[in-house]
C-alpha cells in the first residue's frame, strides 16, 4: 500500500524524460530501489513542491532534476555593515560639489542618508529640508516671490500672502563662515521632468546652492547627477 502512494504521488511529479533517466519508470526504480524502503515509509507527505518525506528525511530529487540557479551578487560590504562604515562618504562629498545636483535612492525603510547629510553638516553646509509633494512651482517658490493664500475655513476673509523667495531668504541668513545651502528635497519622484530640470540647473543659477533630490528607493545608498535623471 505504501509503495503504491509513493508511485501514484511520484508519477504525477516526474516527467517523461527527466535527463539522466529516459523513461519514468526509470525514475522511479532509481528513487524506490527495493520493496523495504517502501516499507519503512510511515507517512508520505507533500509540501511546497512535492517533495516526498520518507521517515523524516525528504529525497533528494535535485539530484535527478537539477534546476537552474541564480546568483545573488553580493560585496563584501554586506556582510559587515558597509553602511555603517561609509566608505564611499569622500565620494559623495565628491560629486556634490562637482554636480551640484544630485538624485539619491535610499533604502525605503529610512535612516541611511542621515549619515550623507551629517558629513555635509560637517563640512560647514546648512540645510533647508522640504518635501517635493504641494511643492507647487519650484521655480516661482524657491525663487520668485510667491503668494500663499491660508485656508479660510468658512469664517476667514479668503487673503492671499505673498512670501519671499525661500532660496533666497536662506541664503541671506546663512553665516559668513558658511560653505553653502544644501536643499534636501524628499519625495522627489513626483516632480515632472521640467521641475527636475529646473532643479537640476538651480546649482548654476545660484553658485552657493547644492540640491539632493530624493528620487526612489534602492537596496542600498546610490546616487546619480540630477542631469541624468532630468534628461539634460
Amino acid at each position: 500500500m505504501a509503495l503504491r502512494v509513493v508511485e501514484t504521488q511520484l508519477s504525477m511529479l516526474l516527467p517523461t524524460t527527466c535527463g539522466r533517466y529516459p523513461n519514468r519508470q526509470d525514475a522511479l526504480s532509481q528513487l524506490c530501489r527495493n520493496r523495504d524502503m517502501a516499507r519503512k515509509v510511515q507517512h508520505t507527505q507533500f509540501i511546497g513542491k512535492g517533495i516526498p518525506f520518507v521517515e523524516g528525511r525528504a529525497l533528494q530529487l535535485n539530484r535527478y532534476f537539477p534546476s537552474k540557479r541564480t546568483a545573488v551578487v553580493c560585496s563584501w560590504d554586506d556582510f559587515i555593515g558597509g553602511d555603517l562604515l561609509g566608505f564611499d562618504l569622500p565620494n559623495w562629498v565628491a560629486d556634490v560639489e562637482k554636480y551640484g545636483a544630485i538624485a539619491l535612492y535610499a533604502p525605503p525603510e529610512g535612516g541611511y542618508e542621515g549619515r550623507y547629510a551629517t558629513r555635509l553638516k560637517a563640512l560647514g553646509y546648512h540645510f533647508l529640508n522640504m518635501t517635493a509633494r504641494g511643492l507647487g512651482d519650484p521655480a516661482a517658490y524657491l525663487s520668485n516671490v510667491h503668494g500663499v493664500r491660508p485656508a479660510h475655513l468658512g469664517k476667514q476673509a479668503i487673503v492671499c500672502w505673498y512670501m519671499p523667495p525661500e532660496v533666497d531668504y536662506r541664503l541671506s541668513l546663512l553665516p559668513k563662515d558658511s560653505k553653502g545651502l544644501i536643499l534636501w528635497l524628499i519625495e522627489a519622484q513626483v516632480l515632472s521632468k521640467t521641475e527636475l530640470q529646473y532643479l537640476a540647473l538651480l546649482p548654476a543659477l545660484q553658485p552657493k546652492v547644492k540640491v539632493v533630490a530624493e528620487c526612489g528607493g534602492w537596496r542600498k545608498i546610490r546616487w546619480k547627477p540630477l542631469r541624468e535623471v532630468a534628461g539634460l
